[in-house]
């Protein structure tokens, strides 16, 4: 779920930082730039491990900072294709059940990947399973918010973001006047959504994959129908036993 990237950057030191010792310096800034961040096809930047190499540092006409290329090996948050992770609900939409690991939360479960028959509840705003009971009726297990719920990775999406521009100004907001509303309503909405740099797509379509309380549940009752079936023998025993007495 974790690995270890190995990175190379050129670490800009500015002068209000040089009373600290380069390698404190360095870190400092590489965390500052890396933590918390999604780098394209690598994956969400965790920490700092260490720094492998440390190149002269150099200073650039006009720039009183300093600058040095690093070679360092950062701690970065990217489960393998495959991998089984548990983490909670976090809401639920058409689209599917949307999962959070509490550091990150671009998890989703689409529906066509969840446990089958499965239907969406407009009322309770939940996925529900229809579990299949041997006498042929169906009983509703429902994936509500903030239950644990194990799933398998089955793809992972990286998008190229880009900083969204500043908005219109009145001057040239005059000069489109002759558009629709609806396409500048359209314009507007498209300019506003934000994509997740780092995408994970989870699947619980198969057994012991789900909300954890689903497969408890059903371990408890076969736990009690083994101990019923150990009594049983036992009291068949005690019985044979008393009778050749």
């Amino acid at each position: 779920m974790f690995v270890l990237a190995e990175l190379k950057d050129n670490v800009r030191i500015g002068p209000d930082q040089f009373n600290l010792k380069l390698v404190d310096a360095v870190r400092d800034e590489i965390d500052r730039k890396l933590a918390n961040k999604v780098l394209l096809n690598v994956g969400l930047c965790i920490a700092l491990k260490e720094i492998v190499s440390l190149k002269d540092s150099i200073i650039l006409p006009g720039d009183g900072a300093s600058h040095t290329e690093v070679l360092f090996r950062y701690v970065v948050f990217r489960p393998m294709v495959g991998t089984v992770i548990t983490g909670k609900i976090r809401n639920c939409s058409r689209e599917g059940v949307h999962v959070t690991l509490g550091f990150f939360d671009d998890i989703l479960i689409p529906h066509a990947a969840l446990q089958h028959p499965s239907r969406f509840d407009e009322a309770e705003q939940a996925w529900v399973w229809e579990y299949p009971l041997e006498d042929g009726a169906k009983h509703d297990l429902f994936m509500d918010v903030g239950e644990p719920i194990k799933f398998r990775v089955s793809r992972e999406i990286f998008e190229e973001t880009s900083p969204i521009g500043p908005p219109k100004t009145e001057g040239q907001s005059s000069q489109g006047a002759g558009t629709s509303a609806a396409a500048a309503a359209a314009a507007s909405a498209a300019s506003q959504e934000v994509k997740a740099p780092y995408k994970i797509i989870g699947a619980i379509n198969e057994s012991g994959l789900g909300v954890l309380s689903w497969w408890d549940q059903q371990g408890k009752d076969d736990e009690e129908e083994e101990d019923g079936e150990d009594n049983a023998e036992y009291d068949d025993e005690d019985g044979e036993g008393a009778c050749e007495e």
